[in-house]
C-alpha cells in the first residue's frame, strides 16, 4: 500500500498508472479529497481514529486500518448499518507497549473481538501494528514486534474460523525502514511512504 499523504493528486495518479491501486491516507480531509478525486483506487484510513470523523470513512474506505476501542467500533457499526452496508476494518495492537503509539493491549484484544462479533456493520480482517523506530542497522525490535503480532493472530484465529464478521487473515505492518522484517514475519499488507515517493 502506498501512503500518499505527502503527495497530490497527480502523484496519485502516476502511480496508479505505474499498476499501484491502494493508498493510505491518515487525516480525513485529504482522505476524502482524494478518495472522491480517484474512487475507483482503494483507499485505505491508517491515521489516529477521531469517532467524529468517521462518517467521513465509512463506505468510502476499503480498509480502515487504525480501530483500538469498543466506542471506534460501534460508531463505525452504526454508520454503516445506516448506509447498508458492512465496513472492513483491522484492531490497532501496541504490541511494544510504547505511551506515544495508539492502539489496543495485546491482552485486550481478544475483549475487542468479542465486542466486534456482536456488531452487524463491522468486518474484521485482521490486526495492524506500528513497529518501535530502529535505533540502529542491527536492532530486531522492529521484528520482534512484527513476530510478536503474528503469534497473537495465530493464536487467536481459531477461535474465530467460522464467524461471521471476523477472519484475522491480514496483518498489516511494516513501513519504509522495517517493510522487509514485516514481510518476513507474514505481513500481508505494508505501508510505503517515503521509500516509494522519494
Amino acid at each position: 500500500m502506498a501512503v500518499s499523504k505527502t503527495v497530490g493528486i497527480a502523484e496519485v495518479q502516476r502511480a496508479a498508472q505505474a499498476g499501484i491501486h491502494d493508498f493510505g491516507e491518515n487525516r480525513s480531509p485529504l482522505f476524502v479529497q482524494k478518495q472522491v478525486a480517484l474512487p475507483e483506487e482503494r483507499w485505505h484510513f491508517i491515521g489516529h481514529i477521531q469517532t467524529n470523523k468517521l462518517k467521513d470513512l465509512v463506505g468510502r474506505a476499503s480498509l480502515i486500518h487504525s480501530v483500538a476501542t469498543r466506542h471506534a467500533l460501534e460508531v463505525i457499526s452504526r454508520l454503516a448499518v445506516e448506509r447498508q452496508m458492512r465496513q472492513p476494518v483491522l484492531l490497532e495492537v501496541n504490541v511494544s507497549g510504547e505511551e506515544s503509539k495508539d492502539g489496543v493491549s495485546a491482552q485486550d484484544v481478544p475483549s475487542l473481538l468479542q465486542a466486534a462479533g456482536q456488531l452487524p456493520g463491522v468486518e474484521v480482517r485482521g490486526l495492524m501494528t506500528m513497529a518501535p523506530v530502529l535505533l540502529s542497522e542491527r536492532d530486531d525490535a522492529a521484528r520482534q514486534c512484527f513476530a510478536s503480532l503474528r503469534r497473537l493472530r495465530d493464536n487467536l484465529a481459531p477461535d474465530y474460523a467460522n464467524a461471521d464478521n471476523i477472519s484475522l487473515n491480514e496483518l498489516s505492518m511494516g513501513m519504509s525502514d522495517d517493510f522487509e522484517d514485516a514481510v518476513k514475519e507474514g505481513a500481508t499488507l505494508v505501508r510505503i511512504g517515503r521509500r516509494l515517493w522519494s
